[in-house]
C-alpha cells in the first residue's frame, strides 16, 4: 500500500514539474514576444527623437525641450541605473524649471540585452528625478535593440509610446 502512495505522489510531482516547466517556457516566450522583439530600428537618435514627437501639438508640449547626450558620467540621473551597457544613448528633457517630462532612447548591442536593460531601467528610474514634481506614468520598453524610457504626464506619455511602437 505504501508502494502505490509513494508512485502516485512521484506521478503527481513529476506532473507539477512538467506544468511547471511549460508555463516558465511560455512566460519566457512571452517576454521576447512584447519586449524586445522586432528589427532594429534605423537611424540616428535625434532623428528617431524626432519621430517620436510627431503628431503631437506643440501646444501640449514642456517648454525648453532640448536633446542631451548621456554619456557615463551622466547616465544615471536619466535612467537610474549606470549598469546598462549601451553603444549610445540620448535624452530629451525640458531646459526650463521643473517639469516632469523625459524621454530617452538609448540603443544597445541586442534585442536580449534590450530586454535586460529594461528590466534593470524599470527597477532603478525615479519619477520623482526632479524632486518636486513627478511623472505620472512611467514606461519603459524595447524595439529590437532601442530601449525607450518615457516619463511624462497622461496625455504625453501615451502619445510617444504609440509612436515608438509603430517605428
Amino acid at each position: 500500500m505504501s508502494k502505490k502512495i509513494i508512485l502516485i505522489v512521484a506521478i503527481v510531482l513529476a506532473i507539477i514539474a512538467v506544468i511547471g516547466c511549460i508555463i516558465t517556457l511560455a512566460t519566457v516566450g512571452c517576454i521576447k514576444i512584447f519586449a524586445g522583439t522586432g528589427k532594429n530600428v534605423e537611424g540616428d537618435l535625434e532623428g528617431i527623437m524626432t519621430k517620436l514627437y510627431e503628431g503631437i501639438d506643440e501646444n501640449n508640449l514642456p517648454m525648453g525641450l532640448s536633446n542631451m547626450e548621456i554619456t557615463d558620467e551622466n547616465v544615471e540621473s536619466f535612467i537610474g541605473t549606470s549598469n546598462v551597457e549601451y553603444t549610445e544613448a540620448l535624452a530629451n528633457e525640458s531646459m526650463v524649471g521643473s517639469i516632469a517630462h523625459s524621454v530617452v532612447l538609448v540603443r544597445v548591442n541586442d534585442s536580449k540585452q534590450a530586454i535586460e536593460a529594461v528590466e534593470e531601467i524599470k527597477n532603478n528610474v525615479n519619477p520623482r528625478k526632479w524632486i518636486c514634481v513627478e511623472a505620472s506614468n512611467v514606461v519603459v520598453k524595447s524595439k529590437g535593440n532601442l530601449v525607450i524610457l518615457i516619463m511624462s504626464n497622461e496625455e504625453l506619455a501615451p502619445k510617444l509610446e504609440a509612436n515608438f511602437d509603430n517605428l
